[in-house]
């Protein structure tokens, strides 16, 4: 657990077992659901609308991986206050108060979007804030939230990376059960994520999609999400640094329209327990370090 004053105490968890089974560990880092309160003073939204872009419970349905040997991460904060998937420093300057630093990155795809580092929208192209936000404030958030979260990441990975030669960082999301785009086809029940072949060796994908696909969910990859900065930061199978993206439609788990847990969440919630142990089960001599061609 790691300890911070203010509203986030803490802003994430870390379930660590005291013995690992394997080097796999598994990330929610879009499922936080504390919102400060001056965020939502300065939201022209309602909390309903913000919490559309939270992958909803997807915490719950990994925590209890940790006491089967598999650290779990978990942020508390929510991705419409800071989104730890981006780049530290993808932000709009559009959207604040002062000068933003020299280095920051204004100019990509995300940030034209309005789903930077700090987003400007959320998940169904609402825009979040009633007028500009301090600079300082941004980069108050980045210091405090992002920077320690992706350090503890970092700390478990190298962890896992020095004991066995290895590791998996499985990251976890969800993703609304239809698309904003009419013409988008029906979603699978699970979307597989490895940044088209080069974010973890091939076995790991396939072995997801085998599980997944043997308990009767219909399973894609990398369509619509390949993976984001997490999967393309940490992923490096040359290294034998290996990270894929797991997202889950949400309508097999919940009610979206209600936000609640449907009768179907303890069911995937026990899945993840087969797809951990099936991705323990790949010997690490199979893992690297090598090279993962692009497909």
């Amino acid at each position: 657990m790691t300890e911070f004053d203010g509203e986030f105490s803490p802003p994430f968890e870390i379930a660590e077992p005291e013995n690992w089974r394997a080097p796999i560990i598994f990330n929610s880092p879009h499922s936080g659901s504390v919102y400060p309160d001056g965020f939502l003073n300065a939201s022209r939204i309602d909390l309903e609308a913000l919490q559309r872009s939270e992958d909803s419970f997807m915490d719950e349905l990994i925590d209890h991986l940790s006491h089967r040997g598999f650290p779990v991460v978990r942020a508390h904060f929510p991705r419409s206050y800071i989104d730890v998937n981006r780049e530290p420093y993808e932000l709009d300057p559009r959207m604040f108060v002062g000068r933003l630093p020299s280095f920051a990155n204004t100019r990509s795809m995300r940030v034209a979007g309005g789903l930077g580092t700090i987003p400007r929208v959320v998940g169904d192209g609402q825009e979040i804030y009633r007028e500009r936000i301090a600079v300082d404030d941004a980069l108050a958030r980045i210091e405090t939230l992002y920077k320690p979260y992706h350090r503890a990441l970092r700390r478990l990975i190298n962890k896992a990376h020095q004991s066995w030669g290895t590791a998996i960082l499985v990251d976890c999301h969800s993703m609304p059960s239809v698309g904003i785009a009419r013409d988008e086809p029906r979603r699978p029940d699970v979307v597989i994520g490895d940044r088209y072949g080069t974010s973890c060796a091939a076995l790991i994908p396939s072995v997801v999609e085998e599980t997944m696909a043997a308990r009767g969910y219909t399973v894609g990859r990398n369509k619509p999400y390949a993976g984001g900065f997490i999967t393309e930061h940490y992923g490096n199978p040359s290294s034998g640094l290996h990270t894929v993206q797991v997202e889950l439609n949400r309508a097999i788990y919940m009610d979206e329209r209600l936000r609640q847990r449907s009768e179907r969440f303890r069911t995937v919630a026990e899945d993840f327990t087969v797809l951990a142990d099936a991705l323990a089960s790949i010997p690490l001599s199979d893992l690297g370090p090598f090279q993962a061609a692009a497909e």
